[in-house]
């Protein structure tokens, strides 16, 4: 995934490897330095970091989040940054 990342313009890459009616399972690899900019969160979410080291910014607070760990996104306005190359498993719940 980090390979399929360092072609697309924006230093990430993403794939799809569950979905279902009620929620849907997404691999994400961003570069050093890339972003998801801030946007609306779904009712329900949860970010797992698979390798490298990244920061979740929700209302204005740093979490740094590395390899191994599991977070609950809030219901609110948030953003991700790698702060190292990383590959996050988000997981939504699509009602």
């Amino acid at each position: 995934m980090l390979r399929d990342a360092r072609n697309q313009p924006a230093r990430r890459a993403a794939r799809t490897i569950m979905a279902s009616t009620v929620m849907r399972s997404t691999l994400i690899a961003l570069l050093d330095g890339a972003e998801m900019n801030e946007h609306a969160s779904p009712p329900a979410a949860t970010l797992q970091v698979v390798t490298g080291h990244v920061q979740l910014v929700v209302g204005g607070e740093q979490h740094d989040l590395r390899a191994g760990e599991l977070v609950r996104i809030p219901p609110q306005r948030h953003g991700v940054r790698a702060l190292a190359d990383a590959v996050v498993l988000l997981t939504v719940a699509l009602h």
